[in-house]
């Protein structure tokens, strides 16, 4: 399908979970929808060679920083969350109400639209239970996290997950585009949206390129949801200036090691958790396939562990970032680790070790450094206000660029939560909050209510 001059209702920019949201919302109160994105919508294989060019292609989806960091981010429709390890991490409410937000009413909407459950015993991988346990004996409150997993439709001892599962059983933001098609809203694959078009300081548009031409779409409203590095180019080519700087990335190791007896490391990752939230740090199982441990153990140069498999147990550290660094450009950033970053890694290893040398491992070593989750490059309170509003009427932002501080965490929840939200203010619902909506309910459920009714 190819606009033209076509106008819609909202342009929304980018399918990951904020944008497949708000383009959900909005195309269910029957207002015309496109959705532009970058990359494609073929179907999910879960396959290393599809996942490669969507997710690892230098310069792309793969982004190096002066520290031969890497930062992943998926290009296809529902952008990252097609490889990630769909793991329901509760939203940070009471910052972001110091913002004025509150998406309370929004998430709780949320967790009644997709799974979000701990894991059955049936679907825990041996490696996941082998951390569990070791954690629990040691004292450290280990909780199976909440997973967006439809778990009748998962196959256990799977490696396939990571690279976009083929069963459908992990939710991921195209659920969310797929229904908004079914609603009537249109999507462009392969656009990739170079600017904003601002007249009399209100946008009325975007210009994209699509095969190789340069094409214009109008809509009263658009929301841009390109991610954390995508956004901020894109509002940059339009006029908004200072965006993409002092952003977080979430940097990431993983810890391994064999222990005998766990009979595979397939299976689902980050099933069982550990948070220690004033030190920023959150410890996980973390189920990889094979192709993935022989490129990490490749890069530490641990040659004779690239090969075994079938025993090892890997643990994931994740810790919350110092704001800094720039977003330069699609293909470029700049962002280093702090010496505040790396004692939180380091930290975390010591944890980690402890536990898998409880179970028996012997020889634990760690990855290289690896990010995710790119954020905070159009932090609300600076470049947004409450309502994701931009300094041009009619624009606004709505993916992980908007979060005002770090938090270290899968945003997942959250980015869903803020695009109902969003979608309730374009469409002018006034806004409720929880104790409102609880005032709400036993309102209207007083007795004679029923006679009325009747």
């Amino acid at each position: 399908m190819e606009p033209g001059n076509s106008k819609f209702d909202v342009i929304v920019v980018g399918s990951g979970p904020g944008g497949a949201t708000v383009a959900r919302e909005m195309s269910l109160k029957g207002k015309s929808v496109l959705i532009l994105e970058w990359g494609d919508n073929d179907p999910v294989k879960g396959t290393v060679t599809q996942m490669v060019p969507r997710a690892l292609v230098p310069g792309k989806s793969m982004l190096l920083t002066g520290q031969a960091l890497g930062m992943v981010r998926g290009i296809t429709t529902g952008g990252s969350s097609m490889y990630y390890c769909a793991t329901a991490f509760d939203p940070p409410m009471a910052m972001l109400k110091t913002y004025g937000i509150d998406i309370s009413l929004e998430v709780n909407e949320v967790r009644q639209e997709v799974p979000n459950m701990p894991l059955s015993d049936e679907l825990m991988s041996p490696a996941g239970s082998c951390f569990e346990q070791s954690a629990l004996e040691l004292g450290y409150d280990c909780q199976r996290l909440k997973k967006l997993v439809f778990q009748d439709k998962c196959e256990p001892d799977c490696q396939r997950c990571l690279y976009g599962c083929p069963q459908g059983a992990k939710w991921n933001a195209r659920n969310f585009v797929d229904e908004a098609m079914q609603n009537g809203a249109e999507m462009i694959n392969g656009a990739k949206v170079n600017k904003v078009i601002i007249e009399n300081r209100q946008a009325v548009g975007v210009e994209y390129k699509h095969k190789k031409g340069i094409h214009r779409a109008f809509a009263p409203t658009i929301v841009v949801a390109a991610g954390g590095i995508g956004s901020p180019v894109i509002l940059n080519n339009s006029g908004i200036r200072g965006v993409g700087r002092d952003f977080f990335f979430d940097p990431l190791i993983f810890v391994l090691g064999r222990v005998d007896g766990v009979r595979s490391g397939r299976g689902l990752s980050m099933c069982a958790g550990v948070h220690f939230p004033e030190e920023g740090i959150v410890m996980t199982d973390f189920n990889m396939p094979h192709i993935m441990k022989i490129l990490f153990d490749l890069e530490v140069f641990r040659f004779g562990q690239a090969f075994s498999y079938s025993n090892v147990v890997p643990i994931m550290i994740k810790v919350r970032d110092s704001l800094a660094g720039r977003v330069i450009n699609d293909h470029l950033i700049w962002k280093g680790l702090t010496k505040a970053d790396k004692q939180k890694l380091n930290k975390g290893f010591t944890h980690a070790k402890k536990i898998l040398e409880n179970a028996g491992a012997k020889n634990v070593y760690k990855s290289w450094y690896l990010a995710a989750h790119p954020g905070g490059t159009v932090k609300i309170g600076e470049h947004v206000d409450a309502d994701l509003k931009t300094k041009f009427d009619n624009l606004y932002v709505c993916d992980c660029s908007v979060m005002p501080e770090e938090c270290g965490l899968p945003p997942t929840m959250t980015l869903l939560g803020l695009g109902k939200r969003l979608a309730k203010h374009l469409l002018g619902e006034k806004r409720v909050t929880i104790n409102q909506a609880s005032d709400k309910t036993v309102a209207n459920n007083l007795p004679g209510d029923e006679e009325k009714a009747a």
